[in-house]
This record gives structure tokens, sequence and C-alpha cells, in this order.
């Protein structure tokens, strides 16, 4: 296969090891500066120019989109996706997965376990804020930050309100996130590779440090996960769009927390901690899986007038518990059930003999008008118009 790596750092270690690998197994690769591109929407086709001259073809890119260009790094991804190029990460899941706190959204939507977090802006909200989360002491986390770079442990209650008062005086948005006691100073990242984890290694932190980033001195050693541990790892990576990515962990009494998911993880500690081809494995895996280019479903299935996607909700007392899919009429409506979400379970493509259970979630195509007649309608008041009153405005300036 012809691979692009789309990277500013051709000589960083995972940049290097990344088209080492390709080249022993026989591929062509080319490191490519992600902003040396030029996005083309003048012609009948999407399209993109390199230095100035039209790309050749490709039949995979591996993003490794720095965090100081995600805009413009996502838009050239999302550009080859357009081209119907291979890509492991979408341009979706970098971005989300950019965001903490949309990462943390997402992920919270599909039962993950994480920390206890919040999100506030107005000061009278923090220490309420503060107080769900467990209390004092909590972590208070930049949205943008890397590498453990604005990860900051507040002792108390006041210290964490002058902290986050600083950082919004700032124009900065900070999470408040509670304080896992247990895992101080060590947590797990796990490499997942399509849809398993390929290595993994513990990091422990230095002497009173609390961040066990290997940037900010920690240590690491290999580990084998278990089961939950490497399921959270995978479940959430797939969740976030990403087929290639370092997920980190604290491990919780009651098992897993998934901090981060990473769509660009760094390779030379957890090659250095295992001694495993994170490498090569990650190579083998786009190789497999050009033939399979990523698409948006949504945006591909909504182009038919009157056709679209939509999650269809089994509610307890809905005529649809108990009958199978066969049964439920859906066929006949015009609807196809493409994946059906149960509790955490995700059962795709499902068989039509599949029996509906209470709370299921259908994620349907289909004619859009049978689906929202399957929604029940909400009840909404009709509120009269009043008349204006005779002084609308308040005098306040006394």
């Amino acid at each position: 296969m012809k691979l692009g790596i789309l990277s500013r750092a051709p000589r960083a270690y995972s940049t290097q090891r990344l088209r080492t690998a390709a080249l022993d197994r026989g591929h062509e690769v080319r490191v490519l500066n992600t902003l040396r591109f030029a996005i083309d929407l003048s012609g009948p086709d999407p399209d993109l120019q390199f230095r100035g001259r039209p790309i050749s073809d490709y039949d995979a890119v591996l993003p490794r989109i720095g965090n100081s260009i995600t805009y413009f790094g996502t838009a050239v991804v999302r550009q080859f996706e357009q081209m119907d190029v291979y890509t492991p990460n979408t341009a979706n899941g970098i971005a989300n997965s950019r965001d903490k706190l949309r990462a943390t959204q997402i992920l919270s939507r599909h039962n993950i376990g994480m920390p206890a977090t919040t999100f506030v802006r107005n000061r009278a909200d923090v220490r309420p804020a503060i107080q769900r989360v467990g209390g004092a002491p909590v972590v208070i986390k930049l949205l943008e930050g890397t590498q453990g770079i604005g990860v900051i442990l507040a002792p108390e209650v006041n210290v964490a309100e002058a902290i986050i008062e600083t950082l919004h005086s700032t124009k900065q948005n900070v999470l408040i996130q509670s304080f896992v006691k247990e895992s101080k100073g060590r947590d797990i990242r796990a490499l997942v590779v399509g849809d398993r984890v390929v290595a993994a290694m513990r990091r422990v932190a230095n002497g009173d440090e609390f961040r066990s980033n290997v940037h900010r001195g920690g240590t690491v050693e290999p580990v084998s996960l278990p089961a939950e541990y490497e399921q959270a790892a995978v479940r959430s990576a797939q969740i976030m769009g990403l087929r290639v990515a370092g997920v980190d962990m604290l491990e919780g009494i009651e098992g897993p927390l998934v901090m981060e998911v990473n769509s660009s993880p760094g390779l030379e500690g957890i090659e250095t901690a295992t001694k495993l081809d994170v490498a090569g494995a990650i190579i083998d895996y786009i190789a497999n899986q050009v033939a399979f280019p990523e698409i948006d479903v949504r945006q591909r299935l909504t182009v038919s007038t009157g056709y679209g996607v939509a999650e269809l909700v089994v509610h307890g007392g809905a005529d649809l518990v108990g009958k199978t899919i066969a049964e439920s009429g859906l066929d006949d409506r015009d609807i196809t059930v493409l994946t059906l979400h149960r509790g955490a379970a995700v059962i795709p493509n499902p068989r039509r003999r599949t029996e509906l259970q209470a709370e299921d979630r259908l994620l349907c195509f289909g004619k859009l008008e049978e689906m929202r007649s399957m929604i029940p309608e909400r009840r909404r008041r009709r509120h009269k118009v009043r008349r204006l009153p005779k002084e609308p405005l308040v005098d306040d300036r006394e």
C-alpha cells in the first residue's frame, strides 16, 4: 500500500518508528507536513494539493496531528475522508478527543467509568461543583492541556476557588474533577489498535508529583491488563471514532476510570517498557483495512430525500417489548435496524430473530416520517400571548 504519515515532526521517535515499520513490510511510505496541504474545492471532486502540486493517490493516511494545529489538521484529514482514502482516526474522532469536555460528555453517554467531573463558569457555581465531585482535594484541568500541562491538584476548597477564578480571569476553561486517592501518582496507558489492546504500561510519578506523565519524569513498567480494563480501553477508543489511540485510565477501587483518549499517542515510552513492536501492529492493521475507508454514515445515508438515520428507544410499556425485530413491523415501515444498543453491549446488524427488550436503543435507517411517528409526542402547553404591560421596562437608574 501507499501510506502517508501526516506529521510536522519527521525526526520524532514515533514518526520514524512508523515509517521504518512500513518500509520493513514493503509498503511505500512518505511523511507529509500537515501544514503544507491546500484543500482544493474548485473542481468537480474533492482534492488536495501538497507543496503547490496535486497530491498523488494514497491508499491510507495516518494522522499525527499536533494539538496546536487541530483545526487545520482535522480539515486535511476530513478532506482525505471525502476522497475515500482510509484513515484509522477520523477527523471527528480527533477533534472530539482533543476537547476534554466534549470527550467526557461523549464517553459518559455510553456508561464509561470516569472520575466525577463538572464544568462551570460562574464564580457562584464553583463551590457547589466541588462538593458534587466529592469535595477537596480536587483536580483542575485546562481543556487544552497536554502532557500533564494544565493539570493542578488543589488540596483545599479555598485554594481550588482561587485557582479557578484566576484561570477564568484569563479566559481559560477548566474541568473540576474528583481526586482518585487510591491511584495517586499512577495510571495505565493502553495502546488500542482496532478492536484490541496491543500493549499496556503503568506510569508511576516521580516523588511527590501526582502526575505520572513520562514528560514529567514518570517511570514506566509493562502491565498485563485485566479483561475489564482492556474492554474499557477498546470501547472508549471506538466510541470516540479512533482505531489507533492511547487510553489513559486510573485504577479505581471499583475498576478502571478513563481519564483521556489520545488520538496521537507517543510510541517511545510504551515500546521501551513493553519491548513490543507497537508501530508494526499499527501498520499491519492499516494494511488490512485500506479497502474499507471510514465514511460519515449519517452524511452518506441522508442524501436521499425523506430518508435518514435516527435512534429509537424501546420504552418499558411499548408494544415492541418481547417482539422480535421480524415481528416488530419495522420492515413494513421501510425501517432497517443497523445497530442495537443494550446497556453497555452493542449488537451490530442484529438478526431478525433478536427479541427486543425494554430500554433497547435502535440505530435505524429509513423514512424519517415513519421513524418520527414512532417517537411519543411530548405534551406542550400552549401559552397565550399577553398584551404588553403599560410600563414594559423597569427604570433602574436610581
